[in-house]
């Protein structure tokens, strides 16, 4: 799969470039308009470049950074990622017109799991492990996951103390090459 050509058949298509205008400033997100979250991860994507080293999974995260966020202005928020009118499964569903991929739309689907897996640790000391190893089932290619987690959840806005915390949990369990270094990007 060409993914740099799907990056373009993607920012050409009319839902995308409407889509990308929603937003406002709030929680987690003080840059706004999605278009700006985009901006931002892009800048993160350029930081992790050299590390990152392989061509196709560079566009990969191209990919995943143009997509993941894409669908909050049809999403309902606050439902569970798999809902159907999910952000979350609404990109998931755009994807799979350009892809067929099936690692990479749940990697699309089940981005943000990271984060409320965080909010129940910051919260009370403790998550629910069962939904990390459901997570774990779920994604095949851990690097690439723990990749885009860095790259969007380094932004403004956002507790980067979960990255590290998220690499270390991952990795009581998966063997990966991502480790708690890469969640720093100065």
């Amino acid at each position: 799969m060409n993914y740099e050509k799907i990056v373009a058949q993607i920012v050409a298509d009319s839902r995308y470039q409407k889509n990308i205008e929603f937003g406002q400033p709030r929680s987690g997100h003080p840059e706004g308009k999605v278009k700006n979250h985009i901006s931002d991860l892009e800048v993160n994507l350029e930081k992790l470049r050299s590390r990152i080293g392989n061509i196709e999974i560079y566009w990969k995260l191209k990919f995943l950074i143009h997509i993941h966020d894409t669908f909050k202005a049809e999403a309902v928020s606050g439902v569970l990622a798999t809902d159907p009118h999910s952000h979350e499964t609404l990109a998931r569903n755009f994807a799979s017109e350009f892809i067929d991929d099936n690692d990479m739309l749940n990697v699309i689907q089940f981005h943000d799991e990271n984060y409320f897996l965080w909010k129940q640790f910051k919260n009370s000391g403790q998550y629910d492990i069962s939904h990390l190893k459901f997570l774990l089932e779920k994604i095949h290619d851990w690097n690439l996951y723990l990749i885009f987690t860095i790259i969007d959840g380094y932004t403004l806005g956002k507790d980067i103390e979960k990255l590290s915390w998220f690499i270390g949990e991952v990795k009581k369990i998966k063997s990966v090459m991502i480790d708690e270094t890469w969640a720093t990007l100065t």
